[in-house]
């Protein structure tokens, strides 16, 4: 999926998201009304373009933000250990061992 979008074995949904944001992305100042449209028109609501719009300004942020300050990665140790965590419970992390129980009990994932 990484070399060829249009290609992979996805929806066509996923496929019109990934072009999106690929546009977006790669040449911010050439997105139109035409290319919301053909999001809507792959089945994507408003508020999903709008999420996919965030998601990408956000990432384009913290890249910046961490390229200007100098912030080093983790290291392949550590991120290792984080996929395993998110694989087994998503982005929450567990609490540490012998916490009481979260208010509220555990989030819906």
């Amino acid at each position: 999926m990484l070399d060829d979008v249009k290609t992979a074995p996805i929806p066509e949904a996923e496929k019109a998201l990934f072009a999106f944001v690929d546009k977006l992305n790669d040449t911010p100042g050439d997105v139109r009304r035409e290319d919301v449209e053909q999001m809507k028109a792959a089945g994507w609501s408003d508020e999903a373009v709008y999420d996919a719009v965030s998601v990408c300004a956000l990432f384009n942020f913290y890249n910046r933000w961490i390229d200007g300050t100098g912030v080093q990665g983790l290291s392949p140790a550590m991120y290792e250990r984080s996929a395993k965590r998110m694989a087994a419970g998503g982005y929450l992390p567990a609490p540490p061992p012998g916490s009481p129980p979260r208010p509220g009990g555990e989030p819906e994932r």
